[in-house]
């Protein structure tokens, strides 16, 4: 039998869910088990708990038939815990390295304890706050065992579920449950605090509580508040049952409606237009359950609970103004100071706010207004075909209108039609963000299409390696991330990573990615033609080589000598060089295309077209490679820097790691290692083979050639059902190109 059981309740926690398990399962101390309650999560999280449970036999998957809510998750971990103490941790939070085994410790040092209270710290997307509000009380009680009855003060501990280890049976054997719906903690909180004879505190920080932008319960406005009266309601009903608890009435009293006005003054919380309903009902709870004789307490909380006591909503109400007049003043003049500032512009723009959205207008866009392409230019040309009555107008620079493809109809950016169609559209399509002057109206929609896998660490993310963040505004990232209706992904890596690097209140839908539908659409006929127009000789073995942008450097340089390469390869082998756009163009790049050595295809519209006239792919860190998996091709990964740029830009997996799904095939770190990779036929051998199947398995989750429609079909449509995914062993991606007449030398 275990000493400590942690029941981990799961609901649409995907992108945490992973670091909530790791913190528990890497303590120091070993002697536990996990219970993960999948409650029946519409996402990854059911699949992640088995991933977890497959590895590792301390963890025990449970999975309910139905969404029963957090308090009813908990009770099922418990009904299968076997430990001497059971602790209940939120799956957005995580445990702090050596908790279990401090807390070990102190049962050690003391006996056993009904509860083990620890303290916690907020963990905000800009970093970490400050200890909690009870930090002094815990480091008070040092290592005294006491009753509440004995220091009724600790009754102002944090009232969650996490912050306590409880012994399973003082904790069964009080008959304790989570009754459904919010604020389920609070009365449990209470139940086991006035029961218990032996409480004890450790003076340690356990939990890092993560408070998320987007998606925490008690964020999110609306009727389901007024769930606290029935918690409330069930523990005085519980107190009335156990006479010789009365004295805790009056403390608990207080605390109930104490919280009940936090609640109520919060917009996230409870609507506005249910704050009277809602104070109401404070009232009548007040009514019914105010102990004879109770004294209200001084300061602002008593004058609150006053205009509770005589129902004077209107003196409640204005007690709240009086409060904010103190600290709304500066911040009003700023703010408005700060719209007039975005709104400079606003003559065009503002006026054509004023009309409706037009409902069969769409605006795209992708690379910061460059020419139609990636996940975009996939999208349109589907809605073309699904959404004939949407028409779709692209945004582009000055510079490139005029190599803007026949039959597009585009706008050059701040042009006059452009604010005009920025204003108007109802539907928005980007593969990064559009500009921080765009203002979402009521109405209209935004895709955020993403234009890559993400192998290096993206969004908030990046706050922890500062080369990466170089002045990147993070608050005024998350205000563009706050306009997204729709993220689309490829694979449940991304997944997990776009929701909690760009945290939101968007939706997730994992479709595939609509640019890697040529790969499943494409024929022999297309492979030689696309070939024929790069130039690329029949029978020859075209290597596409992809690097991508490195943080620390301003301009491109090859990693290896293009030029040596090219000629040590031999004439069996073309070498097609595409440089990232973030860079200007290459003079050496350039110099070495004119001499015949390489093919620069940097400005070549289409990569697409680039990965199916490759026969293989030498990547380094991009995005491209979960791309090119799609064609079932070799992949060489040249990561002469790896240790760098794992460390300055920081990466999401260990790419160079050699387990299957990490490493998508041969991997070279020198120019000569580089050269043997293809001479030596290792690129294309067995070892890389069986890699880049694994690794296909992993990154080419939903790409079958159907992600556009189904990507249509849900933002344009409104329809939730697309074409299934073909599952990977059924796709046919597009064939090969015809062999080369000779093999590559040995």
């Amino acid at each position: 039998m275990p000493r400590f059981s942690i029941v981990v309740p799961v609901f649409k926690v995907q992108g945490y869910l992973r670091a909530c398990l790791d913190s528990v399962l890497g303590q120091s101390y070993r002697d536990i088990e996990v219970i993960a309650v999948d409650d029946r999560s519409p996402d990854s999280c059911g699949a992640i708990i088995d991933e977890y449970a497959a590895r590792d036999a301390r963890v025990r998957a449970v999975h309910l038939p139905e969404n029963v809510g957090l308090g009813r998750a908990r009770n099922a971990g418990l009904e299968r815990a076997r430990g001497d103490y059971v602790l209940f941790l939120d799956s957005d939070d995580s445990y702090t390295p050596g908790l279990l085994e401090a807390l070990a410790a102190r049962l050690d040092a003391v006996g056993d304890l009904d509860i083990l209270v620890f303290d916690h710290v907020r963990t905000y997307w800009w970093g970490k706050g400050g200890r909690s509000q009870a930090a002094d009380l815990i480091e008070r009680a040092g290592t005294d065992v006491f009753r509440l009855k004995d220091r009724p003060e600790y009754a102002h501990l944090f009232l969650v579920a996490w912050n306590k280890a409880f012994r399973r049976e003082f904790f069964v054997g009080q008959g304790l449950q989570y009754a459904p719906g919010l604020y389920e903690d609070a009365p449990v909180t209470h139940m086991a605090m006035v029961t218990a004879e032996r409480i004890g505190c450790l003076n340690r920080v356990g939990v890092e509580y993560r408070q998320r932008r987007q998606g925490a319960i008690t964020k999110t406005p609306g009727r389901k508040h007024f769930d606290i009266f029935t918690q409330y309601e069930g523990l005085f009903a519980f107190l009335a049952q156990r006479p010789e608890l009365a004295w805790a009435t009056p403390m608990f009293f207080e605390r109930a409606v104490f919280h009940m006005l936090f609640a109520l003054k919060r917009p996230e919380r409870v609507r506005v237009a249910d704050r009277r309903e809602f104070f109401d009902r404070t009232a009548d709870f007040y009514a019914r359950y105010v102990p004879a004789g109770f004294i209200l307490p001084e300061g602002p909380t008593g004058v609150y609970m006053r205009t509770v006591a005589k129902r004077l909503y209107r003196a409640y109400q204005a007690a709240q103004l009086a409060a904010r007049a103190k600290t709304a003043g500066p911040n009003k003049v700023a703010r408005a100071r700060t719209k007039a500032g975005k709104r400079a512009y606003a003559g065009l723009y503002t006026l054509q706010r004023r009309r409706s959205p037009d409902p069969g207008l769409a605006v795209y866009t992708s690379y910061w207004d460059r020419l139609p392409s990636c996940n975009p230019l996939a999208v349109f040309e589907k809605a073309r075909e699904l959404a004939p009555e949407v028409h779709g107008v692209w945004v582009v620079r000055k510079d490139l209108a005029g190599r803007v493809p026949d039959g597009i109809d585009h706008v050059v950016r701040d042009s006059r039609r452009y604010w005009e169609v920025m204003a108007r559209a109802r539907y928005f399509v980007n593969n990064v963000n559009f500009p921080d002057h765009i203002v979402k109206r009521p109405g209209q929609l935004h895709l955020q299409t993403h234009h890559g896998t993400p192998l290096k660490r993206m969004g908030l993310d990046q706050q922890a390696y500062p080369a990466a963040a170089r002045g990147m505004d993070f608050d005024r990232l998350l205000e563009r991330v706050d306009r997204w209706d729709l993220s689309i992904s490829s694979n449940q890596h991304s997944t997990t990573q776009w929701e909690r690097a760009y945290p939101g209140s968007y939706a997730s839908l994992d479709s595939g990615y609509p640019r890697n539908d040529r790969y499943y659409g494409a024929n022999a006929e297309d492979v030689a033609a696309v070939r024929a127009r790069l130039g690329i000789a029949p029978g020859k073995t075209a290597l596409l080589y992809a690097p991508t942008h490195r943080d620390y450097r301003t301009d491109w340089t090859p990693s290896f000598d293009l030029a040596r390469v090219a000629k040590a390869l031999g004439d069996d082998f073309v070498l097609l060089v595409r440089a990232h756009y973030f860079y200007d163009r290459s003079p050496e790049l350039s110099g070495l295309a004119d001499q015949g050595a390489v093919l620069d295809v940097s400005r070549h519209p289409s990569v697409e077209d680039l990965c199916l006239a490759a026969d293989a792919l030498v990547a380094d860190y991009s995005s491209l490679a979960f791309d090119y998996a799609n064609l079932d091709r070799p992949i060489v990964i040249y990561a002469d820097d790896w240790e760098i740029y794992s460390q300055v830009r920081g990466v999401t997996f260990d790419l160079l790691s050699g387990r299957p799904g990490d490493t998508p095939g041969a991997v070279a770190t020198t120019e000569d290692e580089l050269v043997d990779t293809f001479r030596s036929g290792r690129w294309r051998g067995p070892e890389a083979t069986a890699l880049r199947a694994a690794f296909r398995t992993r990154f080419c989750q939903y790409d079958d050639g159907h992600a556009a429609e189904r990507v249509v079909r849900h933002f344009f449509l409104g329809q939730d059902a697309g074409p299934a995914v073909v599952p990977l062993e059924q796709r046919t991606p597009a064939p090969a190109p015809a062999p080369a007449s000779s093999p590559a030398r040995g």
